[in-house]
């Protein structure tokens, strides 16, 4: 993926008013993001504990999500797998990411829902630049390229149920 500005990341939301694009929470380190190794930006908001945002280029232009999921998962033990990279997480390393809809669907109150790595870096996990503090990555026969365009498909999947 390609260095992102401010700018260019609050334009991209697709699911949200462009008022709530400006006032959402960017990354301020985003001169210090491994955009090489990035097949989209994701980021907590450290101001609301249940928002997520995910940034990604889809047919020649950037598109945003703003992703709700839930702010406390107390009590889980088990294993949960991210469905975009497959990787497994313990307790709350996976969490059920919702978005709105874009268009007339979203305003009506219409999301679709995946289950996603909490910190949203699919990207790193894939391609083994991030290390798990609990779960694992199963061993595969498949390469690491096969693996990344496995996870951009899912990401692209979920996105067209968005209507993006």
């Amino acid at each position: 993926m390609r260095s992102l500005t401010e700018p260019e990341i609050r334009e991209s939301f697709v699911n949200c008013s462009k008022g709530e694009a400006k006032r959402l929470s960017v990354p301020r380190d985003l001169d210090r993001r491994p955009w090489a190794d990035l097949d989209f930006l994701g980021w907590r908001d450290p101001g609301a504990p249940d928002r997520s945002y995910l940034v990604t280029e889809r047919a020649g232009r950037l598109v945003g999500v703003t992703l709700r999921f839930p702010s406390s998962q107390r009590g889980i033990l088990h294993r949960s797998m991210c469905s975009l990279c497959l990787t497994t997480h313990r307790g709350g390393g996976v969490s059920l990411m919702t978005a709105r809809k874009a268009g007339a669907a979203g305003r009506e109150g219409n999301s679709v829902g995946l289950y996603m790595c909490t910190d949203l870096a699919c990207s790193l996990y894939v391609r083994g630049k991030k290390s798990l503090d609990s779960g694992s990555r199963f061993e595969e026969s498949l390469t690491e390229e096969e693996q990344i365009a496995r996870t951009t498909g899912n990401l692209s999947a979920f996105l067209d149920k968005l209507d993006v």
